[in-house]
């Protein structure tokens, strides 16, 4: 299902666009023209448990569109019976939502910056860079799951988040040496010398051992969307 919708909530964007991922209806949200609606996008990947804000957040510049993905079972996104969410499910979000856009660049928070890092290495010559930030998500590392508590809703309730997602997004059973695969693949893949950047100041063990890596940078994020902003895609 495809559609624009108008908010007259003023805490969500004003415009809504809507992407269909097999039996899921994505809430694709524009939260500016930019000065040049002709550049690339920027696309947002909110954190575990949050959805797109409903302006562009302060510390993010960027010289066209901005847009704002919510993940399945999130924000204004189906939430889908019985759970069953993986990495790989918002990698498909994702995807879905390169088709509408095009080529991108990406900030991801938490679970939005894992999931940057595997769009990036799936799709290199559409993520324009990927810029991973602080936010709720993966623990990451480990090879067994952990046991988080989860409040279910009342009876009758529609629970967004998904509880589901908040359980089994909340850690990923793949050891850190897993995300060190994908860099490989972006750096590889990217016509851009630095294709990855960490904003990050708190970094669970999968995104240290991201950071590690060759060809990848560590910058703020303003620093880092300007460096992606003035970078144009080679492969």
């Amino acid at each position: 299902m495809t559609g624009t919708s108008t908010s007259a909530n003023g805490d969500r964007p004003a415009e809504t666009s809507w992407l269909r991922h097999h039996r899921i209806d994505l809430a694709l949200h524009r939260l500016t023209d930019g000065e040049d609606p002709t550049f690339r996008p920027l696309l947002l990947l909110h954190g575990l448990g949050e959805r797109t804000p409903g302006a562009v957040p302060a510390e993010v510049a960027w010289p066209g569109p901005v847009f704002g993905l919510d993940f399945t079972g999130h924000g204004r996104s189906t939430v889908p019976v019985g759970g069953g969410y993986t990495s790989e499910i918002l990698v498909g979000d994702v995807d879905a939502a390169l088709d509408r856009l095009g080529q991108v660049t990406i900030l991801g928070r938490g679970l939005g910056a894992y999931i940057a890092l595997l769009i990036s290495a799936a799709r290199p010559a559409q993520v324009v860079g990927a810029v991973l930030a602080d936010g709720p998500g993966l623990a990451g590392g480990g090879v067994h799951p952990g046991s988080p508590m989860v409040a279910y809703p009342a009876p009758g309730s529609a629970p967004v988040p998904d509880p589901f997602a908040l359980l089994e997004l909340a850690r990923d059973v793949r050891p850190p040496d897993y995300a060190q695969t994908y860099v490989r693949f972006v750096v590889e893949r990217s016509g851009l010398e630095r294709p990855v950047m960490v904003a990050a100041m708190v970094r669970p063990a999968w995104l240290a051992a991201v950071a590690a890596e060759p060809g990848v940078a560590e910058a703020g994020i303003g620093e880092a969307l300007a460096f992606f902003a003035g970078s144009a895609d080679t492969a």
